[in-house]
């Protein structure tokens, strides 16, 4: 009584393989271009801060997260660092904090201006 005829009709079989695979190019794609946009140079660059965290030794040139510059006195197994800040001054680092490590003898670029 309420029910129009196009509700009681059944949909004909087409070839519903295609329009599946339409529908989901796109979103392939879009991981696709995600991938190699985004997730891919992340890991790279997470990768070598990593390598570069695992490579502190003693007597390297850190700079920290706040921008102190420091000299490596001690590395610890807990993840952290003794760092010697000044003459008198040693403090202890969480080694995740680090921001650049310099080579030993590496000068700083000076600003001429």
């Amino acid at each position: 009584m309420f029910v129009s005829e196009a509700f009681a009709q059944t949909a004909l079989p087409t070839g519903g393989g295609s329009d599946i695979l339409i529908s989901v190019l796109p979103f392939v794609a879009v991981f696709a271009i995600m991938y190699f946009l985004i997730i891919r140079p992340q890991r790279t660059t997470m990768k070598k801060r990593q390598e570069m965290l695992s490579n502190i030794r003693r007597g390297d040139t850190v700079v920290t997260g706040g921008g102190i510059v420091a000299k490596v006195t001690k590395v610890l197994d807990n993840g952290e660092l003794e760092v010697q800040i000044s003459e008198q001054v040693r403090v202890r680092l969480v080694q995740a904090m680090v921001a650049e490590v310099r080579v030993k003898g590496e000068p700083a670029a000076a600003n001429t201006k």
